[in-house]
């Protein structure tokens, strides 16, 4: 049991990934609306910004802040005050996706975009320490490097397929 909580904490969000989906799910089983698409993709992407990046930024602030050696050696480097910095950014994030989380497109827009370019930024930052510092460490190179690709991707989907729902919606008025 140990193992498998130290696994989920570690990858942290694959873990808030899963949860997001999980109460997605729940969520529209609950309110027993019918299974549209702008139902599915509301909940999907509702949740994605409570917990993809609310929690999960709020979880990496309180990692880089409060935890800053234990974070700096799960990625690979050296305690340092830039992880003071990259703990406050996640904050800011975590407050927009909260936002986010009953929010309209526009806000939701700009709450992907932010998040978005730090991670994909992270991602870059991890290639660079795979290659020049041979940095494999599992908060470099594990699951952490590889939801800095696709968590952003799977916003922008949802962020699209929200988009054609209201797009559709406005035409039919």
């Amino acid at each position: 049991m140990e193992k498998f909580i130290t696994y989920f904490i570690y990858n942290f969000t694959l873990t808030f990934l899963i949860l997001g989906f999980i109460f997605s799910v729940v969520s529209l089983i609950i309110k027993k609306q019918s299974l549209t698409k702008k139902h599915i993709i509301e909940a999907l992407f509702s949740y994605y910004f409570l917990f993809n990046i609310g929690i999960s930024f709020l979880y990496n602030f309180i990692m880089h802040v409060f935890f800053s050696a234990k974070s700096a050696s799960f990625i690979g480097w050296e305690n340092s005050p830039f992880q003071l910095e990259v703990g406050f950014a996640s904050l800011g994030f975590a407050v927009i996706g909260f936002i986010a989380f009953k929010s309209n497109i526009s806000f939701r827009t700009a709450g992907i975009i932010g998040p978005a370019c730090f991670l994909w930024g992270a991602a870059g930052g991890h290639i660079y320490q795979m290659i020049t510092e041979h940095n494999f460490n599992p908060g470099n190179a594990g699951i952490i490097f590889w939801s800095d690709v696709f968590i952003p991707i799977i916003g922008l989907i949802l962020l699209y397929q929200q988009y054609k729902i209201e797009k559709i919606s406005k035409i039919r008025k």
